[in-house]
């Protein structure tokens, strides 16, 4: 494929196409499930659309744990048809989809009792194997092996030597969600979707009782418009309910949104090289490596407040503090984390009657009512597809490893609306932007650091973030050379990296730059706000900005900061929820 840019002077158009064409699919949702439908519609050779009201990944889907995985706590619930799925995905992400995105990284396990758990563990994570080499794909991830207490220590001296006598190393997977997301979307578009950001749904059409496409409100200007489209796919996670209700055809799926929150602390905090599983009485808490940095996470706790903003408070992080210090040789304190973020998980606590999970059309479900009393830790991770009326799709749940299948469950329920005969999915054998010629240019790196002044570390840094597409990088730096500077007080990032956001990835505010193009947001101890400014002033020109145009996002952003900050001294979500109850005012009103 060719890479398209989503690039301002193209989004008018992009606009202008949704009020005048009529698509056989329109996709609400610009999270890893909206994406990877849009995907799956445009390579069956459907005409299809996907709109986001805020930015892409700008919810769910850039806060997860960032794990590329098979679930091995999913063995314990007996869920083993969820993880062999999961499982053939992360192989097939790792080896054919996405290998510049997702990388193997090894896991330990510390045991705690002798004999019987190194047996039970032991057997629980040689399943893990099985089903994964079972899959058929799973031959370059190296099984587990068992560890003594010695050598288990070698690998992660951070550790309390009496807290295991012994460890079990295993293998999974790991992505920078919102880069994963954003090349998905891209790559649709350059399969001939259309896409656009900042365009929120705020009604539907409706011809009868049939669903027809959907009223969107262009939030950079304020006007509204007609998407006119065969089938609709609701795709809004967390916000699934609200965008049900906004249709009035009832609710098919009833969501319970479930916050889990990271800390990230600097890796010498940690000495270890490889991340750490540590069972806690509710699940698993990870220790895992991101750069110069460790995330700690997760937590799995009802939410019940605004859905744009969830943010983190005192009793999550003392949580998590007190679960990893349980392990560490040196414990942690408040003043060891850089950043906290926080996301919502769309867990299906019951649906009507749906399709999936598992092959697309394999079985139906029928879970009746909305189960409201259990723990968000006993909720199944599957997911669910709702058909509340003609026209109309609905899904939600699942895992961002699954996504592609869900995607593909999403779009062959559109297609049964339309009745045509349509090809069956290929997203399967369909590489993202990236993919191509990122091996060659991983084994051209000296090469590539020489032609363009920058490090070897600079460059593979490049490559693990665009893959093939860093050649469009090197085009920026090699036009302005100023381009390759390092962005002030975020030195892992180039300023080339800021205006390839604008101009090629639909960036239109600072923190769709600081907090998911790039990660600044959270690699940094000031999480962005010192970086603000210079940044600002590398879109400014690109989008058309004025001065109060900039001032107004850089003190925004610096403000969403303290507002996070605030939140994280709260009692408790009540408290935290209310300080975080404006976090886009620096956005304009239309």
């Amino acid at each position: 494929m060719i890479p398209i840019a989503l690039s301002p002077e193209r989004r008018p158009a992009d606009i202008e196409r949704l009020a005048s064409e009529e698509f056989d699919v329109l996709v609400v949702g610009g999270g890893i499930v909206g994406a990877g439908a849009a995907l799956d519609a445009a390579t069956r050779g459907l005409t299809v659309a996907i709109v986001e009201a805020q930015d892409w990944a700008s919810g769910t889907s850039s806060q997860s744990s960032k794990l590329i995985h098979g679930g091995l706590r999913y063995l314990q619930m007996m869920d083993f048809m969820l993880v062999h799925q999961a499982l053939r995905e992360r192989d097939l992400l790792l080896r054919r989809v996405a290998p510049h995105l997702v990388h193997q990284i090894p896991f330990l396990y510390p045991l705690h009792h002798r004999i019987w758990e190194r047996f039970y563990v032991g057997a629980g994570i040689a399943l893990y194997d099985v089903l994964g080499w079972s899959t058929g794909s799973s031959r370059g991830v190296p099984r587990h092996r068992h560890l003594s207490r010695r050598k288990a220590l070698a690998l992660a001296p951070g550790l309390r030597k009496e807290s295991l006598i012994g460890a079990i190393e295993y293998h999974d997977g790991q992505v920078d969600d919102a880069r994963y997301v954003l090349e998905v979307v891209r790559t649709a578009v350059s399969a001939g979707a259309v896409a656009v950001n900042r365009a929120q749904v705020v009604g539907f059409v409706q011809e009868g009782d049939v669903t027809v496409g959907a009223v969107v409100r262009d939030t950079e200007t304020g006007s509204e418009l007609n998407v006119r489209a065969g089938a609709t796919v609701l795709a809004t996670g967390a916000w699934t309910e609200d965008t049900e209700n906004l249709a009035g055809h009832g609710r098919p799926l009833h969501i319970r949104p479930s916050k889990g929150i990271h800390l990230v602390v600097p890796r010498s905090k940690i000495p270890s090289s490889v991340a750490v599983v540590v069972r806690t009485e509710k699940s698993v808490l990870f220790i895992l490596p991101w750069g110069e940095h460790w995330l700690i996470g997760t937590t799995d706790t009802d939410w019940d407040h605004q859905k744009d903003h969830p943010v983190a408070n005192a009793a999550d992080i003392e949580y998590l503090l007190n679960h990893v210090n349980q392990v560490l040789e040196t414990p942690l304190v408040a003043g060891d984390v850089e950043a906290v973020f926080a996301g919502l998980r769309p867990l299906v606590a019951g649906v009507g009657v749906v399709r999936g999970p598992g092959e697309a059309g394999a079985h139906r479900l029928r879970l009746g009512k909305s189960d409201t009393s259990a723990k968000t830790t006993k909720l199944s991770r599957e997911h669910a597809i709702g058909r509340p009326a003609p026209g109309l799709v609905v899904v939600s749940g699942g895992k961002f490893t699954t996504y592609r299948v869900i995607a593909q469950d999403a779009i062959d329920a559109a297609v049964d609306i339309g009745g045509t005969t349509t090809p069956s999915s290929c997203t399967d054998r369909i590489s993202l932007l990236g993919a191509d010629g990122f091996l060659t240019r991983w084994n051209q790196r000296p090469l590539l650091a020489e032609q363009h002044g920058l490090s070897i570390a600079q460059v593979e840094h490049l490559l693990h973030r665009y893959g093939g597409l860093i050649d469009e990088l090197f085009g920026l730096i090699d036009a302005d050379p100023a381009l390759a500077e390092p962005l002030a007080g975020a030195p892992d990032y180039l300023a080339a990296e800021v205006v390839y956001a604008v101009s090629r990835e639909g960036a239109r505010h600072l923190e769709d730059v600081l907090l998911r193009r790039t990660r600044i947001g959270i690699e940094t101890d000031h999480r962005g706000a010192e970086t603000a400014a210079a940044v600002a002033m590398l879109m400014a020109p690109l989008l058309s900005w004025d001065g109060d145009q900039s001032i107004r996002e850089v003190e925004g952003y610096q403000r969403r900061v303290s507002v996070d900050r605030a939140a994280e001294l709260a009692r408790d979500d009540d408290e935290a929820s209310r300080l975080a109850a404006e976090p886009t005012s620096h956005l304009p009103k239309p």
